[in-house]
């Protein structure tokens, strides 16, 4: 049976695209699960959720089974953290952001990796551990070695196998935060038996990394559905930070939940936006 979820952000109003993906979803498999990524803690708000459920509810969208919710996970995500922990797989890392913009910019700074790498070697040190923020980054070198070279498969058949360059030491944990969105998606999309992730293909980015996470924790291997993405008509993202066009809007000016739903699986747009090209 196919399982695909949307797992939208409570952190604004849902726009066109969360609608479009939301449906992409709802149609590519028999069963479709609703999540909540609400890990951080300053933009997540109440209001929102209650916002997406109505969101959904207007265009006809229903789930299958309960509302998942990661900030009522907390306790999986820090089991997986410290199964990698075990294996040696990840270093905390006491960098600010300032610091790593510094060494990025020094003559022999790696900024192609996005991290210097200032912390890999540190020997661990429980005490600064317990009085100094950090957050904990994956040693894709150790990674890489361990899981071999990473792949995924598209629905459509193509294979894309994920380059160390893609991967980096990414942050699995935040300073401020108990699990990153790269860590809390796997093991949420392993607990939910999802075999279809649908979302747009901005996050194509952050496919080699989680499949290489998948690989060390053993979980089960998705097939991607990285779709188009809805822009407006001049070719600017739709986005909650510019203040794009939400669904509360459209339903507010009378607009059919369940006929732009029917549109939108037909990839049929509103006037006034477009599909991003490839």
């Amino acid at each position: 049976m196919s399982v695909s979820r949307f797992a939208p952000s409570p952190t604004g109003r849902l726009h066109l695209g969360h609608a479009y993906s939301a449906v992409l979803g709802r149609r590519a498999a028999a069963t479709w699960r609703v999540r909540l990524e609400d890990l951080d803690p300053t933009r997540s708000r109440p209001e929102f959720v209650d916002g997406i459920l109505e969101d959904l509810a207007w265009l006809g969208l229903a789930a299958d089974g309960d509302l998942l919710v990661q900030s009522r996970r907390l306790r999986l995500y820090a089991d997986a953290l410290e199964q990698l922990r075990g294996e040696g797989l990840v270093y905390p890392c006491f960098c600010t952001r300032a610091d790593i913009a510094a060494s990025l910019t020094a003559p022999h700074g790696d900024a192609a990796s996005g991290y210097p790498g200032t912390c890999r070697g540190l020997a661990d040190d429980p005490a600064r551990r317990s009085s100094t923020p950090h957050s904990w980054r994956l040693d894709s070198g150790k990674a890489l070695d361990l899981a071999g070279q990473p792949s995924w498969t598209e629905v459509d058949g193509r294979i894309f196998v994920a380059r160390p360059h893609q991967i980096g030491d990414a942050i699995l944990a935040r300073k401020d935060a108990p699990a990153s969105y790269h860590l809390a998606c796997v093991v949420d999309d392993a607990a939910s038996d999802v075999t279809l992730v649908v979302r747009g293909q901005d996050l194509r980015l952050s496919t080699p990394v989680q499949r290489l996470l998948q690989l060390l924790l053993g979980l089960r291997e998705p097939t991607y559905l990285h779709h188009r993405l809805v822009t407006h008509d001049d070719g600017r993202r739709l986005a909650k930070r510019d203040q794009a066009p939400t669904l509360a809007a459209m339903r507010a000016a009378g607009m059919d939940g369940p006929a732009l739903a029917e549109a939108l699986a037909k990839d049929c747009l509103p006037s006034g936006f477009r599909f991003a090209s490839a």
